[in-house]
């Protein structure tokens, strides 16, 4: 489901920002509220197998930086991340869209194609 969810919307960056439509935007920021869930609870998974106890999203972030699953520019990014999904069902404007679907293509994902390489690297060590 993680990686189905991830391919769905990576397949979007192919695509010139101006053609999107309001409600294609918005359907970005829906698939992005999705991945975010995902992403969280993936690497939940993980961690909670190596012996942690996660509690929430910013938890689990925390976590796999103290772990050095990846440093810190990338654990603030995941925070942000994190707070912009909080915020996507607060925002009305044309502006904040266009933003937030920026970040999403251009920063977002290629955030969840590291977590998807660390964690498919630490599951090939361990098999």
């Amino acid at each position: 489901m993680f990686d189905k969810a991830f391919l769905n919307l990576d397949e979007l960056k192919a695509r010139d920002f101006s053609s999107f439509s309001t409600l294609e935007k918005e359907g970005i920021i829906q698939r992005f509220e999705i991945l975010v869930e995902l992403s969280w609870k993936v690497l939940k998974d993980f961690l909670e197998n190596e012996g942690f106890l996660i509690a929430s999203p910013k938890d689990a972030i925390r976590q796999a930086f103290s772990s050095k699953l990846f440093g810190v520019d990338i654990a603030d990014k995941w925070l942000e991340s994190l707070n912009i999904r909080n915020l996507t069902s607060h925002t009305y404007t044309q502006d904040a869209l266009d933003k937030n679907v920026r970040f999403i293509l251009d920063e977002f994902l290629p955030l969840v194609k590291n977590l998807q390489q660390i964690l498919k690297g630490k599951l090939c060590d361990m098999g």
